[in-house]
């Protein structure tokens, strides 16, 4: 769902520096002393783990828990599910929680850096009644139902400065169908403890649906990235700045979106609203992969991307992981999803992990035509992916459509991408770029190593495309259905122009090509004629909005009718009139492991003639040990 937009209230940033004076009140309605505290707190717990033992965790209800939680005691966890703050504050991925929000949805699969609730400083009046603050909490555990048993139990133990938070038991139509599918139905399950060492909190947490790990794996914040993120955040915060723009660049697996959603997060403390802007095709925060977007982010994200896929504001799909076979037209993509940015929020840019060759020139190229206030440059102390990405260094250096002062460019721009660097003077900018480098080391568990990554990235881009698929079920029923149980749209051939992005395909194979495959639905500007019932076939892969995905479940030739299965809202899909077939395949489990179907099963077979053209098995994912199956496309 399209995410709100406004413009920021400006608040003074947590930090060692006090100059900025807050203008209006900062979410949450803190005070200036209480973010201060709110900076130092985050400061003492940001270099080291915080401390997770004698947790007093109380069976609240069936499928709920109350946690106590000290000042700086932290709860490190994987699992899922829903939490609200009942009493003081606490922080989950930089984003400060108090007892006027909602339950917040959490999610802490083990296949990314467990999440931690840590408890932050008590912000009272000194002169505070503890028996009004005693009674304060009893009353909110009462409104929310906590047995009374437990209450007595939490009181017990209580003191002013604690936090006090329930935790419950997590159902969504997305997860559901998630687990729904054998390679997933572990997906938030840890290794469990001996149960020697399984305690009455672990209990009573398992009953919620979470287990406690060791602070170990979550997430540490260095010194350089906590310095980095006060300069962000007072950058972003400040009265008498313009508007920040943050590019975030380094290698592979380093952590960059952990780093940016810790970031965002951040700055919806201060903040109502922030832009991002993905440029990682092969990793996107939400949507599935193979796309640009610009999404306007009013709520945090606590979860992995496969948890919180929406409908950016603006979105082209590109079609593939990867830009290396063709870079011209990702120059084009970047720049006119950039061109939607109204530069009343910051924004924060997330780019891909490819530094090296012609990947370091490209993003050389990025760096000017974005104009980054700030770029964030993540590496690791021993070994050095890139140099330093100086205002010095992308002034002189080449990039690969671009030239700098005294080196020429590296490729011919005779390309409509390279003719957009052009000024409106006709020449290109040599001036030296005006931006803040800001250098982190992260200590994230592996940054940095790819081969050691907790799940491969091809199983990532799977999840967020599942992410997206199980919006198609339906939000009130605790049954998943399965996807060939739901009614496809029928879409006439001459309705829609159709082009395949990453390859060439003959006019008498493009049916073979688009059935039972995923589609950008897209929105062209030129109005779509054909003399006949189609299909429509494009020459050129257009630069487009892109509306949301879906799967041709099957090609109607009789009739001429594709058959669309979609979770796009019936009045967005009326703008659609181009399906863009790209290099990104529908998710194995998805042909091979849908309940209620007997028999052969569509699209797949384990015996196939391989001298045909164009056939080949589909690639096993190694870490899911499944047999391998292959194509079977017939629309007869």
């Amino acid at each position: 769902m399209p995410a709100r937009r406004g413009r920021p209230r400006r608040a003074s940033a947590p930090g060692r520096s006090s100059a900025t004076t807050a203008a209006t009140t900062p979410r949450g309605g803190r005070s200036e002393a209480a973010w201060r505290e709110f900076a130092a707190s985050f400061v003492r717990a940001g270099m080291v783990p915080p401390a997770d033992t004698g947790l007093a965790a109380v069976e609240a209800a069936e499928g709920a828990a109350v946690l106590l939680l000290a000042p700086q005691q932290a709860l490190t966890f994987t699992g899922k599910c829903r939490l609200r703050c009942l009493y003081g504050a606490v922080r989950v991925l930089g984003f400060a929680i108090g007892p006027h929000q909602p339950g917040l949805p959490v999610f802490s699969p083990p296949t990314h850096c467990a999440l931690a609730l840590e408890a932050l400083p008590a912000a009272r009046p000194p002169a505070a009644d503890p028996r009004q603050l005693r009674a304060a909490a009893r009353a909110a555990m009462r409104a929310h139902r906590v047995r009374r048993q437990a209450r007595v139990k939490v009181m017990a133990r209580f003191s002013p400065e604690c936090a006090v938070v329930l935790l419950e038991h997590l159902d969504t139509p997305v997860t559901r169908f998630l687990l729904s599918l054998p390679p997933l139905s572990r997906l938030f399950e840890a290794q469990k403890k001996e149960e020697s060492s399984f305690t009455t909190e672990d209990a009573v947490l398992a009953s919620v649906g979470i287990v406690k790990c060791s602070p170990d794996n979550g997430l540490l914040v260095s010194k350089s990235m906590f310095l980095a993120l006060e300069e962000l955040i007072q950058a972003c915060c400040a009265e008498d700045e313009g508007v920040p723009v943050i590019m975030v660049c380094g290698p592979k697996s380093i952590g960059k979106s952990t780093f940016n959603r810790y970031l965002i997060n951040l700055l919806l403390n201060h903040l109502p609203s922030v832009e991002y802007m993905e440029c990682d095709i092969g990793q996107t925060e939400f949507t599935p992969p193979g796309c640009v977007s610009l999404s306007s982010v009013t709520e945090p994200f606590l979860g992995p991307p496969f948890t919180h896929q929406q409908t950016p504001r603006k979105m082209v799909y590109y079609g593939q992981t990867s830009c290396e076979q063709d870079t011209e037209r990702y120059i084009d993509v970047v720049k006119y999803v950039f061109n939607s940015y109204k530069k009343e929020v910051p924004l924060v840019i997330n780019t891909m992990g490819w530094v090296k060759g012609e990947g370091l020139l490209l993003l050389t190229d990025m760096i000017r035509l974005l104009a980054p206030t700030h770029v964030v440059q993540m590496d690791v102390y021993d070994w050095k992916a890139m140099d330093p990405l100086t205002p010095e260094y992308v002034h002189l250096a080449p990039g690969l459509y671009t030239k700098g002062k005294q080196q020429g460019k590296s490729k011919q721009t005779n390309l409509s991408a390279a003719e957009s660097w052009k000024s409106s003077e006709g020449e290109e900018d040599t001036s030296v770029p005006d931006y803040k480098l800001l250098y982190i080391h992260p200590e994230f568990p592996r940054a940095g190593v790819a081969g050691e990554a907790r799940v491969h990235s091809s199983i990532l881009r799977d999840m967020s495309i599942l992410g997206y698929l199980g919006h198609l079920q339906p939000p009130h029923t605790g049954s998943v259905l399965p996807l060939h149980s739901f009614v496809p749209y029928q879409v006439p051939f001459n309705a829609v122009a159709l082009r395949v992005i990453h390859t060439d395909v003959a006019p008498t194979n493009i049916m073979y090509a688009v059935n039972a495959s995923w589609v950008g639905l897209c929105r062209i500007p030129d109005e779509i004629r054909c003399q006949n019932d189609g299909p429509v076939l494009l020459t050129q892969t257009p630069v487009c909005d892109c509306l949301g995905f879906g799967i041709v479940r099957g090609v109607e030739m009789e009739k001429k009718l594709y058959h669309v299965l979609t979770p796009v809202p019936p009045e967005n899909l009326r703008q659609v009139n181009c399906l863009l077939l790209g290099n990104i395949a529908i998710p194995n489990c998805v042909l091979v492991s849908q309940e209620g179907i007997e028999g052969e099963i569509p699209y797949v077979t384990s015996e196939y003639n391989y001298n045909i053209l164009g056939s080949g098995k589909l690639k096993q994912k190694k870490h899911f040990k499944k047999r391998e199956y292959s194509y079977q496309c017939d629309y007869t």
